[in-house]
């Protein structure tokens, strides 16, 4: 086993000590917390490219290119709970990429946060969120899993509530807590129903863990009370976990709102690291997913993958459409990303982790540049985040736009953009499904509407007049001067990362592409082999043509909407508004699913709220009362007879004690002539009381 095998705990533990440092450190020192938290990102980053270089050296010498190391960690009765962490392609891929993003967010942090006054504060958590979603990667255990799964969860819950001054951002991070910790409690159940029948929590360990080959044919045989098999009951329990994780319809509400938080920490979230972290978490236990009766592993559908699929297409079309409306340009592109992570469900669904993974990674690149291309365009407007009130932003901010355009082509699947193969790949898969073809025109519905948005949300903000002008009160040609020297192009601490993830967003995809499917090799422990043959086999042409026309289709209507005209107000209804006002208003308000749960769920919570409340202020609390009266009531009783029953005797019979003492007292006067008269007495007295009794 290799040095880089052996220290592998060495990647999450960068961050997390640099989140533990940047702790003990003075709010006034930035510079040291900035630069702990980058340099633990970059030694992670080496670190995982070690990595990755060793999985490439095993794969190539044809060696098995997963290795794990397990350990005790504490004993019930006669056994040991082990935790332990792996290193496969999986792992490894996801390293790099996350080490790799984050050090980007991270650099591009010092430019965006540098007038926060808790600018250590939020590189702690950030350096901690890392760290967590590194362990997540790198877990071995589904215990271990789960832990750093929580952290995510927790240092999730402070960034964005990290302006914890804003009510909407306190409220925005309850949410997600909230909202997440319903999927995670499912999660927790399966984890302690696949103990139960596994024995174990390793994934993997000499062909005992729960993944292998062994432990899958038990749980397959094995049934539940409705005829389910336990392996598909475990798998569904967990993929609840990622449904909250990863903003799966119904538990995507909190993702929208979590845009409360600065704009790095949106990039982090939306392509990095927490909802990446539910469909890695499926693609980990993809084998338990798709255990099929008398094989073990299948690629044919099961029960728990039919799921998957359709709760993704599902996702991706609902989320796209609700991207439509909406005003906000950090919300456009949430909704955008949970329509993404759809497509990345659909894609491990119907064609396996490495056509949902290959998205995974391609996304994470074009969304970290198109949260951190509209952190850059928010700051260089003074913190304005209605695109409605944007406009002309292309000559003003010629680097951004540039590079958001990147973006943009990448996330519609423009031909040759990374998002272009991704998607199209999906797609394919897809269409071939056994099950039903509508995830496929859902898919195909998801690209027209994903065009149409982000043209949409384009033209309002780099195209046309600043429509801001108005604000400065100047003539048309001094209020354009004034825009030109008030709104200007981000730091190069910005612009940057920007450029450096533009130009992965137009070449990553170049690993996946039909020619060569180098990623889904490397995955699967295979060679790859450049074929362009491959893009007239299975029907993939005529899917990327089809897809193609669709999305010029998307970008075409945009343009009909919004690029014919130059939009001239900020306040002049949108030209869907016009079209549809009652259709708009809905999908603006995400198809009242909010105002759902706050009708059903939500009510209901605070009806037993308020019947609990109820409950134990008068029924428990009256409980309590009448005992406490009754209570009362004997003591005062008993102080009653102890006053007027119990002292008086008490005290008549001392006084009585006292009076006889005190006339025994006189008895005692110290005189011997007393005495002797007393024992004469006495003496006589006795004598007269034998004479009479003689006589007697």
């Amino acid at each position: 086993m290799t040095w880089i095998v052996q220290n592998l705990w060495l990647i999450p533990s960068m961050p997390v000590l640099a989140a533990g440092l940047s702790a003990f450190a003075r709010q006034r020192n930035r510079r040291f917390a900035a630069s702990v938290a980058i340099v633990s990102m970059f030694l992670s980053l080496l670190l995982s490219l070690a990595a990755l270089a060793q999985v490439l050296h095993f794969s190539g010498k044809g060696i098995e290119a997963r290795q794990v190391v397990n350990f005790p960690w504490f004993q019930v009765g006669n056994e040991w709970l082990k935790l332990g962490w792996v290193l496969d392609p999986l792992a490894a891929v996801m390293l790099v990429m996350v080490t790799f993003v984050g050090l980007l967010i991270f650099i591009y942090s010092i430019g965006y946060m540098a007038h926060d006054e808790n600018f250590t504060r939020f590189f702690c958590f950030l350096s901690l969120f890392a760290g967590a979603m590194l362990g997540v990667v790198i877990a071995n255990s589904l215990l271990l899993l789960f832990i750093c799964w929580e952290i995510v969860g927790l240092t999730s819950y402070l960034l964005i509530g990290f302006w914890y001054h804003k009510p909407t951002a306190a409220a925005a991070a309850k949410k997600a807590f909230i909202t997440t910790r319903i999927g995670d409690l499912a999660f927790l159940l399966g984890m302690i129903w696949l103990y139960s029948e596994a024995g174990t929590l390793l994934f993997y360990e000499s062909g005992t863990g729960c993944l292998e080959h062994a432990a899958l044919v038990r749980l397959v045989a094995q049934t539940t009370g409705i005829g389910m098999a336990v392996s598909t009951g475990i798998g569904l329990l967990i993929f609840c976990g990622a449904v909250g994780k990863s903003g799966q319809v119904p538990l995507h509400v909190w993702l929208p709102d979590a845009m409360e938080g600065p704009t790095p920490v949106s990039a982090l979230i939306h392509a990095a690291t927490m909802v990446a972290a539910g469909v890695f978490l499926l693609a980990r236990v993809y084998p338990l997913m798709s255990a099929h009766g008398g094989i073990g592993i299948s690629i044919t559908p099961t029960t728990a993958l039919t799921v998957v699929t359709w709760v993704g297409a599902i996702t991706a079309v609902f989320a796209a459409s609700i991207a439509v409306a909406q005003d906000d340009i950090k919300r456009i592109l949430a909704y955008s990303t949970v329509s993404q992570l759809g497509y990345m469900m659909v894609g491990l669904g119907t064609g396996g982790v490495a056509v949902g993974m290959f998205h995974l990674i391609t996304h994470a690149f074009f969304k970290s540049l198109l949260f951190m291309g509209a952190g850059s365009i928010i700051h260089g407007c003074h913190e304005e985040q209605n695109i409605r009130r944007m406009g002309g932003l292309r000559r003003l901010m010629p680097i951004t736009f540039a590079t958001y355009a990147v973006g943009m082509l990448a996330l519609c699947g423009f031909p040759l953009f990374s998002g272009f193969w991704s998607k199209d790949a999906i797609l394919h898969t897809t269409s071939t499904w056994s099950v039903s073809r509508i995830p496929f025109y859902l898919g195909t519905l998801g690209v027209l509407l994903t065009a149409f948005y982000m043209t949409r949300q384009v033209y309002y903000v780099f195209f046309g007049e600043s429509r801001q002008v108005a604000a400065f009160g100047h003539e048309p040609d001094s209020a354009k001067a004034a825009v030109a020297t008030t709104f200007r192009e981000s730091p190069a601490v910005m612009t940057i990362p920007l450029v450096i993830l533009a130009a992965f967003s137009m070449l990553i995809g170049l690993i996946g592409t039909p020619a060569w499917p180098w990623f889904t090799s490397f995955l699967d422990g295979q060679q790859a082999k450049f074929d362009l043959r491959r893009f007239s086999e299975n029907g993939v042409l005529p899917v990327m043509l089809s897809s193609t026309f669709i999305l010029f289709l998307g970008l075409g209507i945009g343009w009909w909407f919004y690029g014919r005209q130059p939009i001239e107000s900020a306040e002049a209804p949108d030209a869907l508004e016009r079209l549809q006002p009652q259709v708009f208003d809905v999908l603006r308000k995400g198809f009242l699913v909010d105002n759902l749960y706050e009708a059903t769920i939500i009510r209901f919570n605070a009806w037993c709220a308020h019947a609990c409340d109820c409950l134990d202020r008068r029924v428990w609390g009256g409980a309590v009362r009448l005992i406490t009266y009754l209570v009362v009531g004997l003591s005062r009783l008993s102080r009653s007879v102890d006053m007027f029953v119990v002292n008086p005797g008490f005290d008549q019979g001392c006084r009585n004690v006292a009076r006889g003492s005190e006339l025994l007292s006189h008895l005692q006067s110290g005189r011997t002539q007393s005495y002797l008269r007393i024992v004469g007495i006495a003496f006589a007295a006795f004598v007269l009381f034998l004479i009479w009794g003689k006589h007697g």
